[in-house]
């Protein structure tokens, strides 16, 4: 994405979404740590206290991140089809968490380094989508009990989890294969989990 130092680069009146966008463009290229407000105001070409107009810190900015990019992967959880079982839809949540994972690694591990016990009320409302669908499909699956529901969805999590992780350690090879193999082994391992959910207990 080419940068920019033009005050004109965002509509006048709007530099807290301007703000929010360029950090994800930022994290995107450099990765979190390679983050800074000063950094944001540059590209945009504003003075660097004008940021804190709008944010009181870099971590209030990495918030608003997070809920964007959590907004993100509802939108790809969503959009990836699967049957109408609640295990087909399980499945499907799997592989869109993943391949979200594959396609915005930076901003993914943004967004989970924002993810605590007490998170923003703002993060946690971005989020609440993704975790309904693991969660309605497994209380579909356990016949409503809500301790099975529990324990199988922590267990689907930890699978889409895990092989985002392994994608990023090259456990799977390289490129776009590697990817649909990720999706694909999860997806298996989503199943399995599935059909053996009785010894989650």
């Amino acid at each position: 994405m080419p940068r920019t130092t033009r005050r004109d680069s965002y509509h006048h009146g709007d530099l807290r979404a301007a703000l929010i966008d360029t950090a994800m463009e930022l994290i995107a290229e450099q990765g979190v740590q390679g983050f800074s407000l000063a950094e944001a105001s540059r590209r945009l070409g504003v003075a660097v206290s004008a940021p804190y107009r709008h944010f009181a810190d870099r971590d209030e900015l990495l918030t608003e991140v997070g809920v964007r990019t959590g907004e993100l992967l509802v939108a790809a959880v969503t959009a990836e089809r699967g049957g109408d079982s609640p295990e087909d839809r399980l499945v499907a949540v799997v592989r869109g968490y993943v391949r979200f994972a594959a396609g915005h690694r930076a901003l993914f591990e943004a967004l989970l380094a924002t993810l605590t016990p007490a998170g923003e009320p703002e993060l946690d409302r971005a989020m609440r989508p993704v975790k309904g669908a693991f969660h309605d499909a497994a209380t579909a699956l356990s016949g409503g009990d809500p301790a099975a529901a529990e324990a199988l969805g922590m267990a689907v999590i930890a699978i889409a989890q895990g092989h985002a992780g392994l994608l990023y350690l090259g456990t799977f090879g390289g490129g776009e294969e590697a990817v649909e193999t990720a999706v694909r082994r999860a997806a298996a391992a989503t199943r399995a989990v599935i059909t053996g959910r009785a010894a989650l207990a």
